[in-house]
This record gives structure tokens, C-alpha cells and sequence, in this order.
């Protein structure tokens, strides 16, 4: 008896795609809920924010609930002052207003001292507020399509890191006002490059970082679009950052930028990003805490793309 040897293979593979088709219940453990501080605050001359939460279970589609009863509070401690945040519209949100005396929050070099009471429980970080250089200018150019890009403009920003190791930033930009933040788009340097390891003390910063203020968007067919088009615009903010917050901000994007498929089996480990926030050494019983505390200096710019007044290409 002869058999078809491509009848043998849709058989097979018929048994192998219904075999996929089994449904899955992942049971996951319940873990007791943990407070969480988002607390990233500048020296912007507007009003600042710190949110005081609670966790829910990963499958849970819904906001996490706010906690209404905290006393938060941040030190600076070089010149030692108090700003007290008070219960803000929002559930869970503590803000300070500036005023007449203080038109902006900190001081540049200075170090500051959150502090979030809950009841019994007392949960601190610390932070310095470093210095930021100011944005040169926001510049743009074209670039003739190849293989893998169409005609495109593309947008650079620059600034030139001040003389001295070990500053940080996190280079956050908005494209016609819409903030650009997916994980592939968080942009961090070290100094004027992308880690502690180069010497780039004090240069205008290198070519990637400048252009990380770049979306790479699709469209239905999966091809790449010019990141910028005619009449569109770019806002970027260079803040400073300490180098806890660097890396804090590197393990977010290595967690949540993932390749999935058949990449996910060599890629990085789920895991936990790190938190700047403990718990008080008198309040050993409190719930367990995550988040983080940033105190930032900001320098911004803004520009809209001319076509008519871009650099003019060499031959």
C-alpha cells in the first residue's frame, strides 16, 4: 500500500494544531497587597505630585486604589526646609503647590528626604536634585529610504554633558504633545553616552541618545513610517537623574521591552525592578513597599519640522 506523503503531513499537523488549541488555567498565588509610592518630583515652576497606592492581584483590570490616610512630607536636608504635600482631588495623590517665596520646588546639589507615614508605619528615601545642562537646540534631517525605511525625517537633540563623571539623565520627549512612552522609547544616559563604562565626560552627546527622541512606528503592514513628518512637532525635557534612578529605569526597560515568540526563550528572566523606598528602622512590622523617589532638575525645548529649513545634504 503506497501512502501520500503529503497527506501524511497535513494529518499530522492537523493533530498538532488541535493539540494547541487546549485551554490553560494558570493558577497564580494570592500575595498580600504591598504599598506603592510613584514619587518623581522637579524643579518645573508647576504644581508637583506624589502618589500614595496600593497593589491588586496581576489579572485584576482595574487602577490600583489610592490610600487616603498618608502624612507625606519631603526634607530638604542641605537647607533644611519642609514641604508638606497635601491630599490632592485624586484618590491616593499628595501635591505641593508652589507660591510667591518658592515658585518652583529644590534646589540644584541639594539632598531631600521623603517621608510617607500610614498610620504606624513610616516609609523613607533619599534623593539629590543634580545639575542639568541646557538643550543647545532640537535639530532635523532627511534621510533617502532604503530597504528597510522609507524617505524619513528624522529629529536629533542636543546638549553637552558638563565636565565631571558620573551625571545621569533620562531624556523624555512628546511628539505633537503625545508622550512617547513605550520601553523601546525610554531614553537614559550616563554622562554624554549610554553607560557608566564609556569615557564621554563633558561632550555634546553621542548619536544614539540624541536620537532617541525618534518613534519607530508601523502601519498596517507592518512598515516602518517616517518618524516625523512636515508640520509636526517635538517637545523634549532633559531632566536629571540619580545613578539608582539609571538603573532603575534600565531594569524597566529590560523587563517590560520584551521580544516575544521564539526570542522570549534567550531573553532576560522576568523579575522584580528595584525600589529606592524602606521601610522606617522603628517600623518593622510595616507592609512591605515599592516605588521609587527622584528629585530632578529640567531643561526643555521644543521644534516644529520645516522641511524648507533643513540641513542641506552633501553630494
Amino acid at each position: 500500500m503506497k501512502f501520500n506523503i503529503t497527506y501524511i503531513l497535513i494529518l499530522f499537523g492537523s493533530i498538532f494544531l488541535w493539540s494547541c488549541e487546549n485551554e490553560i488555567t494558570v493558577e497564580l498565588p494570592k500575595s498580600e497587597p504591598v504599598v506603592v509610592i510613584d514619587a518623581w518630583i522637579n524643579n518645573k515652576p508647576e504644581q508637583q505630585k506624589i502618589s500614595v497606592l496600593k497593589s491588586i492581584p496581576y489579572f485584576e483590570n482595574n487602577f490600583l486604589p489610592g490610600l487616603n490616610d498618608a502624612v507625606v512630607t519631603v526634607e530638604d536636608l542641605t537647607d533644611d526646609l519642609l514641604y508638606t504635600f497635601d491630599k490632592g482631588e485624586e484618590e491616593g495623590q499628595y501635591i505641593w503647590e508652589p507660591n510667591a517665596s518658592q515658585p518652583y520646588f529644590g534646589k540644584i546639589g541639594n539632598q531631600y528626604k521623603l517621608t510617607v507615614q500610614l498610620g504606624s508605619s513610616t516609609y523613607e528615601s533619599y534623593s539629590n536634585m543634580n545639575r542639568v545642562p541646557e538643550i543647545d537646540s532640537i535639530s532635523y534631517r532627511f534621510e533617502k529610504g532604503n530597504s528597510f525605511f522609507p524617505d524619513s525625517y528624522f529629529a536629533g537633540v542636543f546638549a553637552t554633558d558638563p565636565i565631571g563623571p558620573g551625571d545621569a539623565y533620562w531624556i523624555k520627549a512628546w511628539k505633537n504633545g503625545q508622550f512617547l512612552n513605550k520601553p523601546s522609547e525610554i531614553n537614559i544616559s550616563y554622562d554624554a553616552g549610554g553607560s557608566p563604562g564609556a569615557v564621554v565626560d563633558g561632550i555634546v552627546f553621542i548619536q544614539p541618545i540624541r536620537d532617541g527622541i525618534n518613534p519607530f512606528d508601523q502601519d498596517e503592514n507592518d512598515e516602518f513610517l517616517s518618524p516625523y513628518s512636515p508640520g509636526d512637532s517635538v517637545y523634549v525635557e532633559l531632566m536629571s537623574i540619580n545613578y539608582d534612578t539609571y538603573t532603575f529605569l534600565l531594569e524597566v526597560a529590560t523587563q517590560t521591552d520584551r521580544p516575544g515568540g521564539f526570542a522570549e526563550l534567550f531573553a532576560q528572566p522576568l523579575a522584580n525592578v528595584s525600589s529606592n523606598i524602606a521601610i522606617a528602622s522603628e517600623a518593622t512590622q510595616a507592609t512591605p513597599v515599592i516605588g521609587f523617589f527622584n528629585v530632578s532638575a529640567v531643561s526643555a525645548l521644543g521644534r516644529r519640522l520645516d522641511p524648507d529649513n533643513l540641513p542641506v545634504e552633501k553630494n
